[in-house]
């Protein structure tokens, strides 16, 4: 009797830190999505300050 009660107690311990591990990367998965999104808008912005240095050298260079 004691085999089979331990083998249900390991297969419970089994699952409880597969849930563990679950909520782990489930955490790390939303906050790699938050980074990405930030780089996202980071980029974007840099992007746009570039568009505008380019017009801005371009309207430079036709006074010249």
């Amino acid at each position: 009797m004691f085999w089979p009660m331990f083998a249900v107690a390991v297969g419970f311990l089994g699952l409880a830190v597969l849930g563990v591990l679950a909520v782990r990367v489930f955490l790390e998965a939303r906050r790699l999505g938050q980074q990405v999104t930030e780089s996202a808008r980071r980029i974007s912005r840099a992007a746009e300050d570039l568009e505008r240095a380019a017009v801005r050298a371009s309207q430079a260079v036709d006074t010249l």
